[in-house]
């Protein structure tokens, strides 16, 4: 619920009015904005007072008529969808403590917990107790008179009796799971046994207790577990919510100013069709970015081609790029289309452009002039309609400085150059990310789990990410995975995550026991668990190439 309260609502029964949207000849009066007030509730608090019009059409007529006069109108209509228009004011139904006309008591409510149990002393002791610990106690002395109370009250939590006439506790539990699985509810019996415990608990019942109800101590300590868990619940929904509607495009997910500017010069270039230099740490998201510039440009629906020149070994790449002719070259038993063929109307990837060999990239740079290519034995030039576009995980000048990368081939590539901004950089999107990948592996593992706890939380906001994106998405699946229950908690987590004192770890040799492979091997694969497995982080730490990672995972026998 919103902090903020609505202190008074005063209206003249002629005056047109929308529920937090007034036209021009209304008088509607605020204490201060809010949000995130159930639109179920707000209608059930005021159908005593009002008479609402369900009529989406004439909401939209308002709005694009422009009628408005307060910026609350416009946010509860993007935020809460319909609320009604009042068709009369009818001060009459109940007293108003504050005179004719003055709606009251709309607030951000108490978490509201319903009794039922068909003894009035133990609802009316229960009451007092729920009420004490600062929760709004509902009672109900049957479960048909709890049916209709959940249905127009819908309160957070439920205490019920076990043994009732008519309907049983057990009964009533089956009809609130089937209505709402998250409910929390607590049952509670003067004739308690193992069974019966085993029983509730199988269909979904939080606890069991026992009368006469006397440890108290445990009953709050339940309710506040149960108000945490509706907490959390709350928080993934938001989440969700956010990743739906403002998240970011496609696969990109953040709200942070630096992934907002992203999002914009994404937008803004993807129809222009010039070639795109994306830079950024490995992990950040590159071919993501690629791949949701092709999304949103006129190739969208022509092939997307991505090709890695550090994973390629330099005697295959040139092939890789423009193909070959059969017998071109010892193994060429096939011809093959180049990556150029291959995207032909679409778009072309060239990942890490800074390690493709030097002696190749006055071949690509006079491909990408001419818009034509030949394969390797080949005799024809093929024309192609491909937008290229370039990432590297290093500074370019400093790659045309070491010479990795020319300066005429980055010119020709970096028309527009767009920078994604390492994970530790936009720590605020974390939360969003996690809440994204929990939603993707539930669906490929087929589970359920809700969100992640607080507490794991801040200890994924706190680590650093060194292998950014990538390296969050591979620990949130690993966490997926190893939840015990609905929620991601801290013992899912790596220790290295969990635990700063691993992450400053330093490695340690004893001399003449510790051979220099030994010690080489320990360091690299050291650094690649703590880069989350990515190679080209891995590769950046320890300031070697990527081809030197993958040669000697090759050579330990480890090909990932």
């Amino acid at each position: 619920m919103g902090s903020a309260e609505i202190s008074s609502l005063q209206s003249s029964a002629s005056s047109p009015l929308v529920f937090g949207f007034a036209l021009r000849d209304a008088r509607l009066r605020f204490a201060a904005v809010f949000e995130g007030i159930p639109l179920s509730l707000i209608q059930y608090r005021l159908s005593r007072y009002l008479t609402l019009w369900d009529s989406p059409s004439l909401w939209d007529r308002a709005a694009r008529s422009g009628r408005t006069a307060s910026p609350l109108g416009r946010s509860l209509k993007k935020r809460l969808g319909f609320a009604g228009f009042v068709k009369s004011w009818n001060p009459s139904p109940c007293p108003l403590p504050k005179g004719e006309g003055i709606l009251t008591g709309v607030t951000a409510r108490k978490r509201k917990i319903l009794v039922v149990d068909d003894d009035p002393g133990i609802r009316a002791s229960l009451a007092v107790m729920l009420h004490s610990w600062g929760f709004e106690p509902l009672q109900a002395c049957d479960a048909p008179e709890a049916a209709t109370m959940v249905e127009h009250e819908d309160p957070d939590i439920v205490i019920s009796d076990v043994v009732m006439p008519e309907t049983s506790g057990l009964e009533l539990l089956k009809k609130l799971k089937s209505g709402d699985p998250h409910r929390p509810v607590l049952l509670i019996t003067a004739q308690g046994s193992i069974d019966m415990a085993v029983e509730a608990m199988k269909q979904g019942a939080r606890d069991f207790l026992t009368k006469p109800l006397t440890d108290f101590p445990k009953l709050k300590s339940l309710l506040d577990d149960a108000e945490r868990e509706i907490e959390l619940r709350r928080k993934a929904k938001r989440l969700t919510t956010r990743i739906e509607v403002e998240a970011g495009s496609g696969e990109f997910v953040g709200t942070s100013k630096a992934m907002r500017e992203v999002f914009a010069l994404i937008e803004s270039v993807a129809e222009r069709d010039v070639p795109v230099m994306i830079t950024g740490e490995s992990g950040t998201g590159k071919e993501v970015a690629a791949r949701t510039i092709h999304r949103l440009s006129r190739r969208e629906g022509k092939p997307f081609v991505a090709i890695n020149a550090a994973a390629i070994p330099e005697s295959l790449i040139e092939s890789e790029l423009f193909g070959h002719e059969r017998g071109s070259f010892t193994g060429a038993v096939a011809t093959r289309q180049g990556v150029f063929e291959q995207a032909n109307g679409g778009t072309l990837l060239i990942d890490e452009i800074a390690e493709m060999p030097m002696s190749l990239q006055p071949k690509l740079l006079r491909v990408l002039a001419d818009g034509r290519v030949r394969r390797l034995g080949g005799n024809y030039e093929f024309e192609f309609d491909v937008r290229v576009l370039a990432s590297t995980n290093r500074d370019p000048t400093k790659a045309i400085e070491e010479a990795r990368l020319r300066e005429d081939l980055y010119y020709r590539l970096n028309v527009v150059p767009l920078s994604l901004p390492p994970l530790r950089a936009r720590a605020e999107d974390i939360p969003l990310l996690v809440q994204h990948f929990i939603n993707e592996f539930n669906v490929k593992h087929r589970l359920q789990i809700m969100g992640a706890t607080d507490e794991a939380m801040a200890m994924l906001r706190a680590y650093p990410w060194p292998g950014n994106v990538r390296e969050l998405r591979n620990i949130t699946e690993r966490s997926v995975v190893l939840a015990k229950g609905e929620w991601i908690e801290e013992n899912a987590l790596p220790p290295y995550v969990r635990s700063p004192a691993l992450r400053a770890e330093k490695l340690v040799f004893s001399v003449g026991e510790t051979t220099v492979a030994e010690a080489e091997r320990e360091l690299i694969l050291r650094t690649l668990e703590h880069a989350g497995k990515n190679k080209a982080e891995a590769a950046r730490q320890l300031g070697v190439d990527v081809k030197t990672i993958y040669n000697k995972l090759k050579a330990y026998g480890i090909e990932e």
